[in-house]
């Protein structure tokens, strides 16, 4: 019936295991939690881990190599034993008590994916987390009715999908931050039917501040290349929808000299404990229009 698949990667995931290994048990279906360890370089996480063979239809695995989260799911999903796959980030925990019930198995022919939603702890952490904490809250947690407004716009942290479905629509070959645009994108070129529910998973592994400003600039260069290679519309993203804007205004050239000026200033705020959204969105536009302006 069900292979609950989860990669990791140093990082602890015996917890989120035993929790859904609980839910499932009490559903009383047929089930599987496959866990795939990217060859992390702590070991003591890694021998942790190896806990939850002890369970019941639980597997725990490792790569001889890194090969990033991408090609790990790919992994787990050919070795599954079944059709149905939920995927699951190891740094997440279910919400509700009831999460395996919710996603209500026995109606899944009626759609082949089901996204439940992501939340964050109202707790604010340490200052050096503020900037993935609030970003999660203000961008990545909404409502199921917001989510329908754009039914594409999904992340891979907590996801049912149909095997099928899934390995057609996971193209990606990189190993690389920001892929989950292809994803969706190829999802709407296939007129694939999202289903939206009220099942989120809290995210719980923040990443500092300058780190997470990092990998959001991988995320934009992802959007880009993606973009040059025709894998995806010129308006998939809200960011390059921005850029279109700008374009069709012919204000570019003007905004990313201004930007480029307070480029210090805006970087400053982004680090500190009152990082504004609107002043990261600037700041991952004007990476994208220098991308633009130096492809040749």
């Amino acid at each position: 019936m069900l292979s609950i698949l989860i990669p990791t990667y140093n990082y602890s995931i015996v917890a989120l295991v035993k929790s859904v290994h609980r839910q499932a048990t009490k559903a009383k279906i047929p089930f599987e939690i496959n866990v795939l360890d990217d060859c992390s370089t702590d070991l003591d996480i890694s021998i942790d881990n190896e806990r939850i063979k002890k369970l019941n239809f639980c597997s725990f695995k490792k790569n001889e190599k890194n090969i990033g989260r991408t090609a790990s799911r790919n992994l787990l999903a050919a070795m599954s034993s079944y059709e149905l796959l939920l995927f699951l980030d190891a740094d997440v925990l279910p919400k509700y008590d009831d999460f395996i019930s919710r996603f209500e198995l026995h109606k899944f022919q009626d759609s082949k994916i089901i996204f439940g939603g992501v939340c964050y702890r109202p707790d604010k952490p340490n200052k050096d987390l503020i900037l993935r904490w609030k970003y999660g809250h203000k961008k990545e947690t909404k409502s199921v009715a917001e989510r329908q407004k754009n039914p594409y716009s999904i992340v891979s942290s907590s996801l049912l999908i149909d095997k099928k479905v899934f390995f057609k629509n996971n193209t990606s070959k990189s190993n690389t931050y920001g892929l989950d645009i292809l994803f969706s994108g190829n999802l709407l070129k296939h007129k694939i039917k999202v289903k939206h529910i009220d099942n989120p998973v809290f995210h719980l592994g923040l990443e500092r501040s300058n780190v997470f400003l990092n990998k959001s600039l991988q995320a934009v260069k992802s959007t880009y290349i993606l973009e040059q290679n025709n894998q995806i519309e010129k308006d998939t993203r809200p960011l390059q929808q921005s850029y279109q804007k700008l374009k069709k205004w012919k204000l570019i050239t003007l905004v990313n000299v201004i930007l480029n000026q307070f480029y210090k200033v805006i970087e400053s705020n982004l680090l500190s404990n009152r990082p504004s959204m609107f002043l990261f969105d600037l700041y991952r536009l004007n990476y994208f229009i220098e991308l633009k302006k130096n492809k040749n």
